[in-house]
């Protein structure tokens, strides 16, 4: 049960990041690839990566292969319910 609960905590520490949320933000309405999220954030890439490779671990986000590019989207819609909750919306 124990570990269990470290899942649940490690689930929620990686959304607990502002840039996270400003990618699971960007991310709800429709996939998009490392370059264009860097872009519309004003982050470098390698930032980006870090935090997309944190939330794909956890099973927060997906990734697809289209073309020469890799593309993010959610995978597990009880992310986004999370934030709503805290945003309060």
């Amino acid at each position: 049960m124990d570990q269990d609960r470290a899942i649940q905590a490690e689930y929620l520490k990686a959304l607990a990041h502002p840039t996270r949320i400003r990618i699971m933000e960007l991310l709800e309405r429709e996939g998009h690839c490392v370059t264009n999220i860097g872009e519309k954030l004003e982050l470098k890439q390698s930032n980006i990566s870090q935090h997309l490779g944190i939330l794909r671990s956890r099973g927060i986000l997906s990734l697809r292969r289209e073309g020469g590019l890799s593309i993010y989207c959610i995978k597990d819609p009880r992310a986004l319910e999370i934030l709503r909750l805290v945003r309060g919306s």
